[in-house]
Protein backbone atom coordinates (compact mmCIF):
# COMPACT_ATOMS: atom_id res chain seq x y z
CA UNK A 1 0.00 0.00 0.00
CA UNK A 2 1.29 3.43 -0.92
CA UNK A 3 2.20 5.71 1.99
CA UNK A 4 0.45 9.03 2.42
CA UNK A 5 2.57 12.19 2.50
CA UNK A 6 2.21 12.29 6.30
CA UNK A 7 3.29 8.64 6.62
CA UNK A 8 6.33 9.36 4.44
CA UNK A 9 7.20 12.31 6.69
CA UNK A 10 6.82 10.15 9.82
CA UNK A 11 8.95 7.37 8.31
CA UNK A 12 11.70 9.88 7.49
CA UNK A 13 11.57 11.44 10.96
CA UNK A 14 12.01 7.98 12.54
CA UNK A 15 15.31 7.35 10.79
CA UNK A 16 18.61 7.60 12.66
CA UNK A 17 20.11 11.07 12.63
CA UNK A 18 16.92 12.98 11.86
CA UNK A 19 15.33 13.75 15.25
CA UNK A 20 17.66 11.66 17.40
CA UNK A 21 21.08 10.18 16.82
CA UNK A 22 19.85 6.56 16.85
CA UNK A 23 16.32 7.12 15.53
CA UNK A 24 13.26 5.18 16.62
CA UNK A 25 13.37 2.00 14.53
CA UNK A 26 16.66 0.38 15.55
CA UNK A 27 17.46 -2.46 13.18
CA UNK A 28 13.79 -3.39 12.78
CA UNK A 29 12.99 -3.75 9.05
CA UNK A 30 9.23 -3.43 9.59
CA UNK A 31 7.15 -0.35 8.78
CA UNK A 32 6.06 1.56 11.88
CA UNK A 33 2.45 0.45 11.25
CA UNK A 34 3.52 -3.20 11.50
CA UNK A 35 5.46 -2.55 14.71
CA UNK A 36 2.42 -0.88 16.27
CA UNK A 37 0.04 -3.65 15.15
CA UNK A 38 2.24 -6.42 16.57
CA UNK A 39 2.71 -4.63 19.90
CA UNK A 40 -1.04 -3.96 20.17
CA UNK A 41 -1.71 -7.66 19.51
CA UNK A 42 0.80 -8.67 22.20
CA UNK A 43 -0.82 -6.35 24.73
CA UNK A 44 -4.31 -7.61 23.85
CA UNK A 45 -3.12 -11.15 24.62
CA UNK A 46 -1.80 -9.88 27.96
CA UNK A 47 -5.07 -8.10 28.76
CA UNK A 48 -3.59 -4.59 28.79
CA UNK A 49 -3.88 -1.54 26.57
CA UNK A 50 -1.21 0.96 25.58
CA UNK A 51 -3.16 3.57 27.54
CA UNK A 52 -3.00 1.45 30.72
CA UNK A 53 0.75 0.99 30.23
CA UNK A 54 1.25 4.74 29.69
CA UNK A 55 -0.88 5.63 32.71
CA UNK A 56 1.17 3.35 34.94
CA UNK A 57 4.43 4.75 33.55
CA UNK A 58 3.12 8.30 34.08
CA UNK A 59 2.21 7.41 37.68
CA UNK A 60 5.81 6.48 38.46
CA UNK A 61 7.23 9.43 36.53
CA UNK A 62 4.98 11.85 38.40
CA UNK A 63 5.89 10.40 41.80
CA UNK A 64 9.61 10.68 41.13
CA UNK A 65 9.67 13.90 39.12
CA UNK A 66 9.86 16.25 42.08
CA UNK A 67 12.32 14.14 44.07
CA UNK A 68 15.18 16.31 42.83
CA UNK A 69 16.87 13.44 41.00
CA UNK A 70 16.89 11.22 44.06
CA UNK A 71 15.63 7.67 44.03
CA UNK A 72 12.34 7.08 45.81
CA UNK A 73 10.64 3.92 47.01
CA UNK A 74 7.06 3.16 45.97
CA UNK A 75 4.88 0.48 47.59
CA UNK A 76 7.98 -1.27 48.99
CA UNK A 77 8.37 -2.91 45.56
CA UNK A 78 9.64 -0.22 43.23
CA UNK A 79 12.65 2.08 43.20
CA UNK A 80 12.21 4.96 40.80
CA UNK A 81 14.17 8.02 39.75
CA UNK A 82 13.63 10.61 37.02
CA UNK A 83 16.55 12.57 35.59
CA UNK A 84 15.78 15.74 33.67
CA UNK A 85 18.14 17.56 31.32
CA UNK A 86 17.68 20.71 29.29
CA UNK A 87 15.80 20.63 26.06
CA UNK A 88 12.89 18.96 24.36
CA UNK A 89 12.40 16.39 21.63
CA UNK A 90 9.74 16.57 18.93
CA UNK A 91 7.35 13.72 18.27
CA UNK A 92 8.19 11.81 15.05
CA UNK A 93 4.43 11.53 14.42
CA UNK A 94 4.33 15.33 13.98
CA UNK A 95 2.43 16.14 17.17
CA UNK A 96 2.88 19.84 18.00
CA UNK A 97 5.23 20.87 20.77
CA UNK A 98 8.14 19.10 22.33
CA UNK A 99 8.64 16.51 25.04
CA UNK A 100 11.02 17.20 27.90
CA UNK A 101 14.30 15.32 27.91
CA UNK A 102 13.55 13.31 31.03
CA UNK A 103 14.35 9.66 31.65
CA UNK A 104 12.64 7.64 34.36
CA UNK A 105 14.43 4.53 35.68
CA UNK A 106 12.29 2.04 37.56
CA UNK A 107 13.41 -1.12 39.32
CA UNK A 108 10.94 -3.78 40.40
CA UNK A 109 12.85 -5.11 43.42
CA UNK A 110 10.72 -8.26 43.65
CA UNK A 111 11.81 -9.24 40.14
CA UNK A 112 15.23 -7.58 40.12
CA UNK A 113 14.41 -5.99 36.75
CA UNK A 114 15.15 -2.39 35.79
CA UNK A 115 13.51 -0.56 32.89
CA UNK A 116 13.78 3.02 31.65
CA UNK A 117 11.70 5.33 29.52
CA UNK A 118 11.75 8.89 28.29
CA UNK A 119 8.98 11.46 28.27
CA UNK A 120 8.79 10.95 24.52
CA UNK A 121 8.41 7.16 24.99
CA UNK A 122 5.51 7.81 27.31
CA UNK A 123 3.84 10.12 24.78
CA UNK A 124 4.37 7.74 21.86
CA UNK A 125 2.86 4.82 23.79
CA UNK A 126 -0.13 6.86 24.99
CA UNK A 127 -0.91 8.69 21.74
CA UNK A 128 0.42 6.37 19.02
CA UNK A 129 0.78 2.91 20.63
CA UNK A 130 4.40 2.99 19.48
CA UNK A 131 7.01 1.22 21.64
CA UNK A 132 9.83 1.80 19.07
CA UNK A 133 11.44 -0.74 16.76
CA UNK A 134 13.49 -3.76 17.79
CA UNK A 135 17.11 -2.78 18.40
CA UNK A 136 16.27 0.84 19.22
CA UNK A 137 18.04 1.99 22.42
CA UNK A 138 14.69 3.12 23.88
CA UNK A 139 12.61 0.16 22.64
CA UNK A 140 10.21 -0.97 25.38
CA UNK A 141 9.01 -4.56 25.09
CA UNK A 142 5.29 -4.71 25.93
CA UNK A 143 5.60 -8.10 27.70
CA UNK A 144 8.37 -6.80 29.94
CA UNK A 145 6.46 -3.60 30.74
CA UNK A 146 3.41 -5.57 31.84
CA UNK A 147 5.54 -7.90 33.94
CA UNK A 148 7.48 -5.12 35.67
CA UNK A 149 4.79 -2.43 36.04
CA UNK A 150 1.84 -4.50 37.25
Amino acid sequence: MKETPLELKISRRMQAGVLTLSGFLGDDPRHFHEIIAEDEQTLAQLGKTPEEIAQRMQYFTDLSFDSFEEEISVDDIYRVETDVVRGKLPCPFSHPGGYRKAVTVLTNTNLGITIRWSSLNLHMIQAHHFFEGKGSPFRLEPELLVKVLF
